[in-house]
């Protein structure tokens, strides 16, 4: 009988397959294409940069904002973006949180949040308040940084018997430029190192006096070109192992009252954040709210922290009623106060929580007259051609120009909004009817399918005996 042949190994094929990287997909929103306020360096707003289009006034005046947070003399004080719907007034608020950076805190909300019927209104208001004060604490520690290079839990065996081993310490191998320290570390700190999920080729730092471990990232000596980009890679620490560092935080005000709601550990700084992320809520009252008050004013004073007055935009503010808005006066009067920003598109209306009060915007007049006023006006048909280019671009779509000239008609007539609403529909329109790019055709057919709300309201007054009342 003979044996079997096999294939020589010429014949078999390796598969290879190139790894694709792990880019996180861009969602594009109602204001992905804006980018910033586009204003030039002199302060004046260029006509069409950083995804805006028109309203100079409004940009021009939300620079000079800008600048105000920026030099630390706004805080306290409030403005107000007022101007019929679709006029940017979000937009713009979006634009000076990107343009303050993501240092600054900055809270958007919207008035019909605060009601509740777990927590009192004046206490989510107060809670985001106390959310968009941002605290830079400086603390200089002494600490152990370097790149791990060994990592040796030892064990020992349980001390109340049984089959089970118990860590008795565990060594740690650390390299920095100048040297190397290998460290005797107490089984608690072994269980912070693992919740930071630390292994061999990460970059940490351990600070002396409460043991508590920070992974910076991954030493760059481990980066490789077939990385899916999931790590981020750190220099080689310099200096020598054990060294002072001066370690930077940002936290909020809400983030020190959450901390110590439920206190435990030391009484420094760092020790207030431990508790930060128990997912159980315990109440905060305004005695604890003082105390952290002086704690913070003691630090500021002291220099180990500085106050960073952030963002508190609330939309739709007319949806607010005259308990808040009383609550709104004294908060701004406190020295621990953000910038508040707030949007309405109301004329002339009663207030909520009244019968009978009207005023400007929803707002009382008392309020009112503590408000910087921001007007957004309507856009101009060129204005509104320049925007649905932006967006088509923004969204990836190929828009012919007699179909622009459409959509930004149906935007003057209608609103801005619903001529944005049309590119995606078309779009998919276009591709059934086997265009290359949006057409005319494909937007009047899309007209024709959907409503605007001025159709519809016609539509209704037409056809107003066949409804139900």
């Amino acid at each position: 009988m003979s044996a079997p042949t096999t294939a020589p190994a010429s014949d078999t094929k390796m598969r290879i397959e190139p790894v694709k990287s792990a880019q996180r997909e861009q969602r594009v929103a109602a204001h992905s294409h804006i980018k910033g306020l586009g204003l030039l360096d002199d302060g004046t707003a260029a006509p069409n940069h950083a995804g805006f289009v028109g309203q100079e006034n409004a940009r021009e005046a939300s620079g000079v904002v800008v600048e105000l947070i920026k030099s630390k003399k706004m805080a306290g004080r409030a403005l107000l973006f007022a101007g019929a719907p679709g006029t940017g007034k979000t937009a713009i608020a979006m634009a000076i949180s990107q343009e303050l950076g993501p240092k600054v805190p900055f809270r958007p909300i919207v008035g019909s949040e605060v009601y509740s019927s777990e927590i009192k209104k004046t206490e989510v208001l107060m809670e985001n308040f106390r959310r968009a004060i941002g605290l830079r604490i400086k603390e200089t520690k002494e600490v152990y940084e370097g790149e791990v290079t060994e990592l040796t839990p030892e064990e020992t065996e349980n001390p109340l018997g049984g089959y089970g081993k118990t860590i008795s310490h565990v060594i740690i191998g650390l390299k920095t430029v100048k040297g190397t320290k290998q460290l005797k570390l107490d089984p608690s700190i072994y269980e912070s190192i693992q919740k930071e999920s630390v292994t061999v080729g990460d970059v940490i730092y351990i600070e002396a006096n409460t043991g508590s471990v920070k992974r910076v990232g991954r030493s760059d000596a481990y980066a490789t070109e077939f990385d899916l980009e999931a790590e981020e890679y750190v220099p080689l620490p310099k200096g020598e192992v054990h060294k002072k560092k001066e370690v930077i935080q940002d936290v909020t005000l809400h983030d020190l009252d959450v901390a110590n709601a439920r206190p435990q550990g030391g009484q420094d700084i760092m020790s207030m954040m431990s508790q930060m992320l128990k997912p159980k809520k315990t109440e905060i009252t305004d005695k604890l709210r003082r105390e952290i008050n002086k704690v913070v004013n003691k630090y500021i004073d002291q220099g180990i922290a500085e106050l960073v007055p952030g963002v508190l935009f609330i939309d739709e503010v007319h949806m607010l009623d005259m308990e808040c808005f009383t609550y709104l006066n004294r908060a701004l009067e406190s020295p621990l106060a953000p910038i508040v920003i707030f949007a309405t598109n109301r004329g002339m209306c009663t207030i909520r929580g009244t019968d009978d009060v009207v005023s400007p915007h929803g707002v009382p007049v008392d309020l009112l007259d503590r408000l910087l006023i921001i007007r957004t006006l309507p856009y101009t048909l060129d204005e509104i051609k320049e925007i649905v280019k932006i967006r088509a671009k923004t969204e990836g779509l190929s828009v012919d120009d007699d179909a622009i000239d459409h959509i930004a008609d149906r935007g003057l007539n209608t609103s801005l909004r619903y001529a944005v609403q049309l590119l995606t529909p078309a779009n998919v329109l276009s591709d059934i009817n086997g265009h290359s790019s949006i057409a005319l055709e494909d937007v009047q057919q899309v007209d024709d399918l959907f409503f605007d709300a001025k159709k519809s309201a016609q539509h209704l007054t037409e056809q107003e005996s066949k409804f139900i009342v």
